[in-house]
C-alpha cells in the first residue's frame, strides 16, 4: 500500500509526496482549500489538464461526528451540502469555471462521448471529450476510478470500473471509443487508476473465477486462491457423502487493479504509461470513503478530467 507520510520538502509547497511503491513521487496528495486532493504528477506536466482524485476529509457533510467531503447525492447527506462540497473541490483544482459532467452509474459498459454540457443525467459508466471547459467524473467508494489522457490529440476520458464493468472490459472499450472519435492511439494514451479497494481487502464468492476465466486469460492473476467451487472434492469420497453434503467452496479475494490494468495493456497501453494509486479504500477510511467497510452511509469520492 501507498503511504501518506510526509518525504522530503525541498519546495514542494503545499504538495506531499506520497512514499512507497515506487522509488520515484509519482502520486502527490495536494492540501488546498482545506481539501486533500490526490493528483498525478505526470499529468500535472500537461499545463492545458486538469484532474484530481477527491478524498474524505474537510467539506460540509457530517459523518459520524466529523466534516467530510461526500461529493455525491446520498440519502443521509443534504442537497446543499453536496453542491458546496463540489463547488469546493472544483475551485481547490482550479477548476471552478468548467462545468461538471458525472452520469448516473449504473455498473455497464457504456461510455458517452460529451462535446456541449448535458442537460439531463445520462446512464453509463465512463466519459470522453476533447472539448474545453467540461469536467468528466465518476464517483466511487470502492471501485476503480481510472483517468485517461491523449497528450498528442489533447481528449480525456473517466472510467468507473467496478467487477461487473471490469468483467464487460468498459476500460479497453473506452481506449476503444478514443480511437474511434479522437484517433488517438493506444501507445500515446497515459492512465491514472484511482484509489480503489485493494486484493487484500475485496473478498467475493468463488464464482467470480469461473466469471472472470470466461473471459480472460490470465484470470487466475487476478485472485489469491484461484477456486471456482467446481473443483472436485476428495472428502467427498472419503466420507461417502452425498453430493449436497460437501463443504461450499473457499471465497477468494479479486484484484481490480490487477484486472483493469490487464485490459489497458491489451488495448495497447504501454505498461509504463499505466500509473496506479496503491492506496486500498478499505484499509484508509481515515482518508478515503468505503461502501464495503462503512455500509450505506459511505461517503462518495470523485475523480475528475477535464481539459482548460
Amino acid at each position: 500500500m501507498v503511504a501518506t507520510e510526509k518525504t522530503s520538502r525541498k519546495k514542494s509547497g503545499n504538495r506531499q509526496p506520497l512514499s512507497g511503491g515506487t522509488p520515484t513521487a509519482t502520486w502527490w496528495l495536494r492540501r488546498s482549500g482545506g481539501l486533500q486532493i490526490l493528483q498525478l504528477v505526470p499529468f500535472g506536466k500537461l499545463p492545458w489538464l486538469v484532474h484530481g482524485f477527491s478524498t474524505r476529509p474537510g467539506g460540509m457533510s457530517v459523518l459520524d461526528g466529523g466534516k467530510v467531503l461526500n461529493l455525491s447525492f446520498t440519502d443521509w447527506d443534504q442537497q446543499a451540502n453536496v453542491v458546496e462540497n463540489r463547488r469546493r473541490f472544483q475551485f481547490a483544482l482550479g477548476a471552478a469555471h468548467l462545468t461538471l459532467t458525472a452520469m448516473k452509474q449504473i455498473h455497464s459498459d457504456l461510455v458517452h462521448l460529451f462535446r456541449v454540457p448535458s442537460a439531463e443525467s445520462c446512464k453509463g459508466d465512463a466519459s470522453l471529450t476533447n472539448r474545453p471547459g467540461l469536467l468528466l467524473g465518476v464517483q466511487t467508494a470502492d471501485c476503480v476510478p481510472i483517468l485517461l489522457v491523449d497528450p498528442k490529440k489533447r481528449a480525456v476520458a473517466a472510467v468507473h470500473a467496478g467487477w461487473r464493468g471490469t468483467l464487460a472490459r468498459i476500460v479497453q472499450k473506452t481506449v476503444g471509443r478514443l480511437q474511434l472519435e479522437f484517433g488517438s492511439k493506444p501507445a500515446d494514451l497515459l492512465a491514472a487508476m484511482g484509489p480503489c479497494i485493494g486484493r487484500c481487502c475485496y473478498e467475493v464468492s468463488a464464482d467470480f473465477v469461473s466469471k472472470f476465466s470466461a473471459q480472460f486469460a490470465d484470470a487466475a492473476a487476478y485472485f489469491d486462491e484461484p477456486h471456482s467451487g467446481e473443483e472436485p472434492n476428495p472428502l467427498q469420497w472419503l466420507n461417502m457423502a452425498p453430493p449436497g453434503h460437501q463443504p461450499p467452496p473457499k471465497n477468494v479475494h479479486l484484484d481490480l487493479r490487477k484486472a483493469n490494468h490487464s485490459q489497458l495493456v491489451a488495448a495497447g497501453v504501454r505498461p509504463q504509461n499505466i500509473f496506479i494509486a496503491g492506496l486500498c479504500t478499505a484499509c484508509r477510511t481515515d482518508l478515503l470513503f468505503s461502501y464495503r467497510k462503512e455500509g450505506p452511509r459511505s461517503g462518495r469520492l470523485l475523480s475528475v478530467i477535464g481539459i482548460r
